[in-house]
Order: structure tokens, then C-alpha cells, then sequence
């Protein structure tokens, strides 16, 4: 039983700006991780790049304002796109090695999938880093410490972004 129950949904009101064009649309896990951004880093500009099956970019600016983000595949399915959609490319997954160029068919899709990961958030850090002074950056999900191992700033990783989220929310409607 509990005393209290809220419903988190896009009419939820939470502490944070959302700019998003259409908050209906917008995971509601992604809008929880920017309001636990600005848990851990108030008044700071925030890149949250949560490592799942899908990979976000989410920006949250020092204001506090949700300025949205995009989507790309996570690296599980890259690896498992590259098996289907070709006839002999073997399953791969993420290995706690360093490959540049690989040396057979194997190393070269773990290379290419985990260096193209890295070269993409890395991308984002940059142009942001031009845009926004005192860029903080969050890494969260499953893989995120895989990533944080190699992409070469100073990064928070934490599992429990959402949850920091979620908690402020609740507090932010609590009766």
C-alpha cells in the first residue's frame, strides 16, 4: 500500500523546461535521466548519453531546459544488424579490448562498432563543448562503462540516473 501514487505520463508537470516538440512522443525514461541531470549538476550545461539497445544524446541546458537530443543504435544492435542484414558477417559483441583496425572479419566489426560509438559521442562532446560553457557529461545505461573507459573526457557515470529523476519528480508533486 502506499500512501501516495503518481503516475508518470507527458501531462506529468516536472521541474525541468521541455522544449520538446512533442512531449507525447518523448521516452519518458530520457525526460526522468534530464531532471536527474539537473539532480547532480543544477544551473550546469548536460550532455546525458544513456547506453542501451538505442543510444541517447539528451542536452539539458544550465537554465534548465530540456533542449531534447537524438537516437542511434546501441552497439548490441549494430553488432546484431550487421549479422542479419548481411549473409556472413558473424555475431559479434562488445569486448573489453582495444581494436583500431581489425586484423580479421571479427575484429573489424568489433572495431568498427565500438570506435564508431566512440567517435560519435565524442563528436557530440565536441560540439557541444563549443556551444556551452562547463558541458558536464553523464554517461548511464548498460554499456556505459564499457564507453567511459574510452572516450577520452571527464565523465560521470551512473546507473541510477533515471532513478534520481524519477525521485525529483515525485518530490516536485508530492502534495
Amino acid at each position: 500500500y502506499a500512501d501516495y501514487l503518481l503516475e508518470f505520463t507527458s501531462q506529468t508537470p516536472v521541474p525541468v523546461a521541455n522544449a520538446y516538440h512533442t512531449p507525447e512522443t518523448l521516452g519518458r525514461d530520457r525526460l526522468a535521466a534530464a531532471v536527474g541531470a539537473t539532480v547532480l549538476y543544477p544551473g550546469r550545461n548536460v550532455l546525458i548519453v544513456d547506453f542501451g539497445t538505442a543510444i541517447t544524446f539528451d542536452f539539458v541546458s544550465a537554465e534548465g531546459e530540456f533542449l531534447g537530443g537524438n537516437i542511434s543504435p546501441g552497439a548490441a544492435t549494430r553488432f546484431r544488424a550487421l549479422h542479419h542484414f548481411t549473409r556472413k558477417l558473424p555475431l559479434c559483441e562488445l569486448i573489453d579490448r582495444e581494436v583500431f583496425m581489425g586484423r580479421d572479419t571479427v575484429s573489424a566489426i568489433e572495431g568498427g562498432v565500438v570506435n564508431g560509438i566512440v567517435y560519435e559521442v565524442e563528436g557530440y562532446i565536441r560540439d557541444l563543448e563549443r556551444k556551452y560553457d562547463g558541458l558536464r557529461i553523464i554517461f548511464t545505461g548498460g554499456d556505459s562503462n564499457f564507453f567511459a573507459k574510452r572516450v577520452k573526457k571527464p565523465i560521470f557515470a551512473t546507473y541510477d540516473l533515471v532513478a534520481y529523476g524519477l525521485n525529483r519528480i515525485l518530490e516536485y508533486n508530492a502534495k
